[in-house]
């Protein structure tokens, strides 16, 4: 069998349309922290010296791509939830008009990306936000969250929410007080990490080629 033939046969069987549920990993209990803020932030950095950045917005942004970035930026901090999705579910997501996706690009490679949804109650959400691991250290965190911010203003919303958890980096939270947030509610959530069979399951479904 070729290796064409071979990617092939893998892909067909992985691409049955009543597969079986995957096995679930191991449960995360975390504290959540909800914060809004009711103007734009007052905080100004400048752009970066001697890094070549640029912040492009996708239109309809590919799946696979998505889920990259996604992995890339989450892996740390345990994002798992858009991972789950089908591709019918993720596209609706994705591809609706109140979301926005903007990707960080650092010297010419994705260094990041920040993901806003407009809310019908005048309230913009920051979903995602953060860096890829090559570009942590580089000192453009703070100014790429201050641009997330300054894109969630533009439509002029009544407030801009984000929430942060004990998965997130661990001073996150300082970090959106400082940009002029104020927290308004706290719980407790759980959420169940990706299992090898999963994660197995988003390779081959990235790997597929659309017919």
């Amino acid at each position: 069998m070729s290796p064409t033939e071979e990617f092939e046969a893998i892909i067909e069987e992985n691409s049955s349309v009543a597969e079986p549920a995957l096995p679930r990993g191991e449960r995360l209990s975390l504290h959540v922290t909800r914060l809004h803020m009711t103007a734009p932030p007052k905080v100004f950095l400048p752009v970066p010296v001697n890094l070549q950045t640029a912040l492009i917005r996708a239109v309809k942004m590919p799946l696979p791509y998505y889920r990259y970035l996604y992995q890339q930026v989450g892996h740390r901090w345990k994002w798992v939830e858009r991972l789950r999705m089908s591709d019918e579910a993720l596209a609706a997501v994705l591809h609706d008009e109140r979301t926005t996706i903007t990707v960080l690009y650092v010297n010419g490679a994705p260094a990041g990306y920040f993901e806003l949804y407009r809310q019908p109650d005048e309230i913009t959400e920051l979903r995602y936000f953060g860096l890829m691991h090559h570009a942590l250290g580089m000192g453009i965190g703070k100014w790429f969250l201050l641009q997330a911010l300054h894109a969630a203003w533009a439509n002029l919303p009544q407030k801009v929410i984000v929430q942060t958890c004990t998965a997130d980096h661990p001073r996150a939270l300082a970090l959106y007080q400082r940009m002029g947030f104020t927290p308004y509610a706290t719980g407790e959530e759980e959420i169940e990490l990706l299992s090898e069979e999963e994660l197995r399951d988003v390779m081959l479904r990235n790997l597929a080629i659309p017919s």
